[in-house]
């Protein structure tokens, strides 16, 4: 294995890892309920997951 000659300081250690960021995260508007949430995710509230019903949702019990 490849080893470094000299140690890395932990300045330029962590110049390199700025880029690893999380970026803002796409929201939609779901056009029945009118609730705001994530993409690719299910509403637990309805049950609904791109206009189809998936599983009884918390306001059909």
């Amino acid at each position: 294995m490849a080893h470094p000659k000299r140690k890395i300081s932990k300045t330029r250690r962590d110049k390199r890892r700025t880029h690893y960021k999380l970026g803002n995260k796409q929201l939609f508007t779901d056009p029945q309920t009118g609730d705001i949430s994530v993409y690719h995710r299910l509403n637990l509230e309805t049950g609904m997951y791109r206009g189809v019903k998936v599983i009884p949702g918390r306001d059909d019990q």
